[in-house]
């Protein structure tokens, strides 16, 4: 339904503008419901397998997939039961997509660049190297045309993605070694992935593939200079501080990452307009919980790590813009060999500038002028 500046004004009068109208525009669009199914209520069940990327129990990601089968099974009255795996409960962590795809889990949950050697377009609905921070990404998939692709891309692999948390802006990493002029990142192997490793690359690093229980041993053992992970919440929980030396900002890399739960096509085709509409609102639950908590303990660990003396450092202006220089490469040559990538990208980078132009006169003067200090 499109709003006009005459019918909203006229929905304020007669008081009929309400949150369920607000949220039919930014909870999903196509799958939402069908005038097939709209209004019927099926006493039926629905016993279902979640497969994550995330290690069981682990803090905030994978207590959000938790909470979205809490949240599912609380709102529908038991009538869909969501039994959660981590990563290599049931499945290997990155085979997540396949098994959702295949039928022998109906849903699962992750961050859509790890599937990108599937769908080099898929990354873009994660995290873009100097992109949008998480409210922007939320704007974008939400109100921006972003669900749209994303529920185009995944139809054709039999899936249906919603949003499903934000990590924030990230870290940009812990080093043994100091960073100051982009000849130091020349040789140096850091634990990075995505499209921040490519770019990493181009600079003449070495990206290295390290799973998340391999991280610690590396740096210690030197077969890495260096890792990212997420913010000092998760990084304390990993001990880097510890065995690194150097805790650098920003994280230009993973600026406002968007996870995502991505469900099985036909099962949620069968579903009646009720159930598909708990799980879009379950997930939208979460995608705020998620977001809320890691910036709540972020700061909180934060505080604690300066207190004991970690030595946090800002990246070199120069080696940023190097770094930026590198980043539009990256998404040249992936958007010139993928034609839906490069959709998916020109979408993305048109409502980023329409974003930072917003934020130029409204946060960017928030922080710089009015914050208290």
């Amino acid at each position: 339904m499109k709003l006009n500046r005459k019918s909203f004004l006229k929905g304020l009068a007669l008081g009929t503008i309400s949150l369920p109208l607000a949220m039919r525009g930014i909870m999903g669009t196509g799958h939402a419901q069908s005038s097939s199914d709209e209004g019927v209520v099926s006493s039926k069940k629905y016993n279902w397998k979640m497969v994550t990327t995330w290690p069981p129990n682990f803090p905030i990601l994978g207590e959000a997939c938790q909470m979205f089968a809490d949240q599912v099974n609380k709102m529908s009255g038991g009538r869909i039961d969501i039994r959660v795996y981590g990563g290599g409960e049931l499945v290997p962590p990155l085979e997540a997509f396949d098994t959702v795809r295949s039928g022998a889990a109906e849903i699962g949950s992750g961050a859509s660049y790890y599937w990108a050697g599937k769908a080099p377009a898929a990354q873009f609905f994660a995290s873009v190297p100097f992109g949008m921070n998480a409210q922007q990404v939320n704007a974008w998939i939400y109100g921006g045309g972003g669900i749209e692709l994303w529920e185009e891309l995944y139809r054709d692999f039999g899936l249906v993605p919603m949003l499903g948390g934000n990590t924030g802006i990230q870290m940009g990493g812990w080093f043994n070694r100091e960073i100051n002029s982009v000849d130091d990142l020349k040789g140096l192997k850091m634990r990075i992935p995505g499209l921040g490793g490519k770019v990493l690359e181009k600079a003449g690093g070495a990206p290295v593939l390290l799973a998340g229980g391999e991280i610690y041993t590396g740096l210690e053992r030197g077969v890495i200079d260096a890792t990212e992970w997420l913010g000092p919440f998760h990084d304390s929980l990993m001990g880097f501080q510890d065995i690194a030396k150097y805790y650098y900002t920003p994280g230009w890399h993973e600026t406002g990452t968007a996870l995502e739960f991505f469900i099985n096509k036909d099962q949620y085709d069968r579903l009646p307009a009720d159930l598909k509409a708990i799980l879009q609102n379950a997930a939208g639950h979460v995608n705020i919980w998620c977001l809320s908590m890691m910036e709540a303990k972020n700061a909180i660990a934060l505080a604690e790590l300066k207190e004991k003396g970690t030595d946090i450092r800002s990246f070199p202006i120069e080696l940023i813009e190097q770094l930026r220089i590198h980043t539009r490469e990256v998404i040249q040559e992936i958007t010139d060999q993928d034609p839906f990538a490069k959709r998916v990208y020109e979408s993305y980078e048109a409502f980023r500038k329409k974003a930072s132009d917003y934020a130029d006169i409204t946060e960017r003067m928030f922080y710089e002028n009015i914050q208290l200090s």
